[in-house]
């Protein structure tokens, strides 16, 4: 039997991010949920297939066909166009427990966005060093998507 003991701070993670978004509050919050959700990659552009059902209590699951998957969690909160929460092991097959927050707000035409991961539990290495590249590429993707929205919804004004 092998026993060991961890820090708390080997048992942590935490990352907090804010992404400024040049389109209104409602075009990002969309933009986030279609991202996050059947849009969502990874950083080498290969397709994760994501079902997320926007609602409290809804599931964020990878969907791999056939009834298989990989639940990453459950909307805790929800209030369109400023809050979206989850809770569950995310991406991580360990005893884990993580929370995720997006909270939204406008100022002088731009949407900010404020993230926050928080986790405890047996995170794995792997996932401390590649959390950060996953979470930015989503981010960027978020952002790139509304801001692109903005722009089609402009020009056809």
């Amino acid at each position: 039997m092998t026993v060991t003991a961890q820090s708390i701070e080997e048992m942590t993670l935490t990352i907090s991010l804010e992404i400024h978004v040049h389109a209104p509050l409602d075009v990002t919050f969309a933009a986030l949920l279609e991202q996050i959700g059947p849009a969502n990659e990874t950083p080498e552009g290969k397709p994760i297939p994501m079902i997320l059902e926007p609602w409290p209590g809804g599931r964020w699951y990878r969907d791999l066909g056939g009834d298989n998957g990989h639940l990453w969690g459950h909307v805790q909160a929800i209030k369109r166009p400023t809050l979206l929460e989850f809770t569950g092991p995310l991406f991580m097959s360990c005893p884990v427990a993580n929370n995720l927050q997006y909270r939204l707000s406008e100022a002088g035409g731009v949407t900010i966005v404020k993230f926050r991961h928080s986790g405890f539990g047996l995170i794995e290495d792997q996932h401390k060093r590649g959390v950060a590249t996953g979470w930015g590429h989503i981010h960027e993707q978020v952002r790139r998507r509304a801001e692109a929205s903005r722009s089609s919804s402009s020009s056809a004004e």
